[in-house]
């Protein structure tokens, strides 16, 4: 049986020698659209924050309301909105024009500036003097698009970041309600760009990401607006993320058949379309955690490898596009094999199609 520590159990160990070196205590909760927990590690109902893998549902009272309509967004720009980007030049690109159509300035992102993660980008400014600004932050979609929100329905821009600002308390009732939970369940936290952030249930939250998948049992505006993120995000997978991150590069692999965002400190979600694991499969959600924050994200392919191997998608994670993150055999500087990267216990999924 594996070792359980407050919610978590061993998923992902590490071998040398032999012997178990290093473990990681991770929780998931594997969900279909109506609600059944078709497989989990540690607590399924453990609570903790989605981080930015939260980022598609706090777009969609955005969505909801016409927005990209309004302002004339494409598709493109509308997968920004969800995103963690490495701050590539093509990122700035589409970040400048949504602000054009929508009527704001660069200034009045709250996120914050930090480096592009994008080392390409880094260096390039570097070398040309440039310093980094607000279109660089990984979240200035996010914050672009509770901007457009709060244009559109003449809320405060000023303190857009702020719980008492009609728009964040409108995203806080659409997420409760997409995780099916009442709002006053959800502490609310500060994101590492200071937007809110709410803890929530791994089974609610991967309810949530079902639903997304497979919006048919919600009222028909949500439907549409689940749909058109979930299109957007799979479209331009590299504007969700960026150049060989995990997110993308599974998106485009996965042709149609999921929406992937993560999230910080070891937090994973994927949303996987009805159809995509076989004939009258379920939209399925999949949260998980890891308890260290996973900072190598070493825990985090592993465990998603083995998830979509039992889900059928062996063709998918033996490409070479996906070989980064499929890399079971441990290898020290020399090449020399060392040990193994593994799960502690096999994944038991109950499949209901």
């Amino acid at each position: 049986m594996a070792e359980t520590r407050a919610g978590y159990e061993a998923v992902v160990e590490l071998t040398r020698g032999g012997m178990v070196e290093s473990v990681h205590f991770g929780a998931m909760a594997v969900v279909d659209s109506a609600g059944r927990l078709l497989a989990s590690f540690g607590d399924p109902n453990l609570v903790t924050f989605p981080r930015s893998s939260m980022k598609p549902l706090q777009a969609l009272p955005f969505v909801e309301d016409g927005g990209p309509e309004h302002y004339g967004l494409t598709e493109e720009e509308l997968a920004i909105l969800c995103a963690s980007h490495h701050g590539t030049d093509e990122h700035v690109r589409v970040l400048r024009s949504i602000h054009a159509k929508v009527g704001l300035q660069e200034s009045d992102l709250q996120c914050g500036v930090h480096w592009p993660s994008d080392k390409a980008t880094a260096l390039a400014m570097r070398e040309r003097g440039e310093e980094p600004t607000p279109y660089r932050h990984n979240c200035s979609g996010k914050h672009s698009g509770m901007l457009a929100q709060a244009l559109l329905h003449d809320y405060f821009k000023e303190n857009y970041l702020s719980m008492e600002n009609s728009l964040q308390q409108r995203i806080l009732k659409t997420v409760a309600e997409m995780c099916g939970i009442e709002p006053e369940e959800m502490p609310v936290g500060i994101d590492g760009c200071s937007a809110p952030v709410f803890a929530i249930p791994l089974y609610n939250f991967a309810l949530a990401m079902a639903r997304l998948a497979d919006p048919s049992g919600l009222a028909e505006i949500r439907a549409s607006a689940c749909k058109k993120i979930t299109h957007a995000m799979m479209a331009y997978p590299e504007m969700v993320a960026g150049p060989g991150a995990l997110d993308s590069v599974l998106m485009r692999l996965m042709q149609g058949k999921a929406a992937v965002k993560g999230g910080a400190e070891g937090y994973q979600m994927i949303s996987l379309m009805p159809g995509a694991c076989g004939k009258d499969s379920p939209g399925i959600g999949v949260a998980l955690k890891f308890s260290d924050g996973d900072p190598s994200r070493r825990a985090t392919y592993a465990l998603i490898v083995a998830l979509l191997k039992k889900l059928g998608f062996e063709a998918e994670i033996a490409s070479e596009a996906f070989r980064n993150f499929n890399s079971p055999l441990l290898k020290n500087w020399a090449g020399l094999e060392i040990g193994e990267i593994r799960l502690a216990s096999p994944i038991e999924i109950t499949k209901t199609w």
